[in-house]
């Protein structure tokens, strides 16, 4: 019967946040204060069709996990040190500071002491998926501010083992313990932390590799999410959160060749999931609690954003920002956050923090985080103004960079996508190139190389690619139909993207003219024209006479390619 239930609770989100989110987008509003909505619609304070339970809360965790796999697929072990300055320092400053400024404020009001300390650590955290997922959205997780919150973010999610210690050292009252008990996770911690990166490094390419052999895609799916829940657990005993694993668990990923093809698998989990989330934050606003105390919520939620949003930006100056971009990252990360959720409901359990206080907190995080696509708009308004330069624009630093663009993604690397390839390299033009044979990939995989595993056939790999970015296509690959089928994806994503296309003989040629809008080179032609070349050599012909020769007719063989045989 439970399961039953849950499964009814389900299938209310999913028609709840279908239904909500799409009215929400066709006013053009984000699609995570849709989410809010319908939480709040469905959960107690609305409609009451769906009730708060473990299950779904569970659920609901596993879109931050899977949105922190995401961000690490997305990085490198070498541009996570050149953002570790910002995560240690900035980060670091920034958790310690404001929570010992609220917890100053919170004493003030004649909070005890031990409450004050949890509720000033709680509202320092920042939301991780609500951040996260609003720069995707609108595609600056790469750009100067978009890095900076990351690298803030990923201290906050690392600042919650402390603070859970914490909890639990004031709750039995033992404050001399403290220190020991901190030392003793903080160890705990990075050795579990060193043995999964090792171990991750040494097994994760042959395993994958090993997969991607048997040409089983389920199997990669299978084989991801069991890493990132087997790494999510297993540091999770160790008190890291599973956030935090399943960043670490991207980041190992994204040193193999086979990033584009996982990100494109995962992603569907990640968006269901994170969307569930959002609803679960949703179901937390208490609209009664909210009216009976109108005053006191707005107010500590106000001074909460206009607090975090100064604290940061002033921070920000401090390393290096630009004035605009510290208050827009400021802005960015004013929000309560979901550890904040769990660092109170677990207060409220153990008694540190009184029931009533936990309901009023969890309220006030919940519209702090409805906030975030306002503030985040508001926010690059101020940087276009005080920075005076187009919106969407950085630089305070070499090591935060834009995302690269202008480069030829090149779909099949056999001996006509190398050759491309070589002759783009000796120009030093920027290439990305995908291949389904994984043991070509694992062979031609080196420093230099921007080789890939991955399936072109899908949409969302393309898109792992930076196709929207991208100058031009190459299709090398030597069937016709799968080639079609490329160049159809390729024109959903971006109508007018030039592509370039191998095509098996004149007829393929006919084809691709007729419906598709390409560039193709038939093979029956160049291999003719080629061969009729050397064989003019050898009969004593001049090499400048014989490529003169065969370039004329190449000339007029692609006028007048109606003439042509079809193969």
């Amino acid at each position: 019967m439970h399961f039953s239930e849950m499964l009814i609770d389900v299938l209310v989100f999913l028609a709840a946040s279908i239904a909500v989110v799409m009215v929400f987008k066709r006013v053009k509003t984000s699609a995570i204060l849709g989410y809010l909505a319908a939480g709040v619609i469905v959960g107690p304070a609305g409609l009451a069709l769906v009730k708060e339970s473990d299950s779904l809360h569970i659920l609901a965790e596993f879109g931050v996990v899977f949105l922190l796999f995401m961000i690490g697929l997305e990085f490198s072990v070498s541009r996570l040190k050149s953002l570790l300055k910002y995560v240690v320092g900035l980060g670091g400053l920034q958790v310690v500071l404001t929570a010992a400024i609220i917890c100053a404020v919170a004493m003030a009001f004649a909070i005890g002491s031990s409450p004050a300390v949890i509720i000033g650590g709680g509202l320092a955290l920042s939301s991780t998926a609500f951040v996260l997922q609003l720069l995707s959205e609108r595609g600056e997780r790469d750009t100067p501010h978009g890095k900076i919150a990351l690298a803030i973010l990923l201290f906050q999610d690392l600042a919650i083992v402390p603070l859970l210690i914490l909890l639990s050292v004031l709750a039995a009252d033992t404050q001399t313990s403290f220190l020991a008990s901190l030392g003793i996770a903080v160890g705990e911690a990075a050795l579990s932390l060193g043995i999964v990166y090792v171990l991750g490094r040494v097994m994760l390419r042959p395993i994958y590799r090993s997969i991607a052999l048997t040409g089983e895609t389920d199997l990669f799916v299978g084989a991801t999410l069991l890493l990132i829940i087997g790494i999510g657990l297993f540091l999770s005993l160790f008190g890291v959160s599973m956030a935090l694993g399943g960043f670490l668990a991207g980041l190992l990923l994204a040193e193999t060749e086979f990033r584009h093809q996982i990100e494109a698998d995962i992603k569907p989990f990640k968006g269901i999931l994170l969307g569930l989330f959002f609803m679960t934050v949703g179901m937390a606003i208490d609209l009664k609690l909210l009216v009976d105390n109108i005053g006191l919520i707005v107010g500590i939620v106000v001074a909460l954003l206009v607090g975090k949003t100064l604290l940061i930006a002033l921070l920000g100056r401090m390393f290096g920002l630009e004035g605009g971009t510290a208050l827009r990252v400021g802005m960015l990360l004013s929000q309560g956050g979901e550890f904040g959720f769990v660092l109170f409901i677990s207060a409220g359990s153990l008694g540190v923090i009184p029931e009533e206080h936990v309901q009023l907190l969890l309220t006030c995080i919940a519209l702090s985080m409805g906030t975030t696509p306002f503030l985040a708009t508001l926010g690059k308004k101020v940087e276009s103004v005080l920075c005076n330069r187009k919106l969407g624009t950085g630089g305070f630093g070499d090591d935060i960079q834009e995302g690269s663009s202008g480069h030829a993604i090149i779909v099949g690397y056999g001996r006509v996508g190398q050759t491309v390839a070589t002759l783009m390299h000796e120009m030093g033009l920027p290439i990305v190139a995908i291949d389904r044979d994984v043991k070509r990939v694992q062979s031609l995989q080196v420093d230099d190389n921007q080789i890939f595993y991955g399936d072109a056939n899908q949409i969302s790999v393309l898109m792992s690619m930076g196709i929207k970015n991208a100058r031009c296509v190459v299709i090398t690959i030597d069937e016709p139909h799968g080639a079609n089928k490329i160049i159809q994806a390729i024109h959903q994503i971006v109508p007018d993207m030039k592509v370039f296309v191998r095509a098996k003989d004149v007829a393929h040629v006919r084809w691709l003219e007729k419906n598709i809008s390409v560039k193709a080179v038939p093979e029956a032609i160049e291999g003719s024209l080629q061969l009729g070349t050397i064989v003019l050599k050898d009969f004593g012909i001049e090499d400048t006479v014989a490529v003169k020769i065969v370039n004329d007719h190449r000339e007029n063989l692609y006028l007048n390619l109606d003439d042509y045989p079809d193969s």
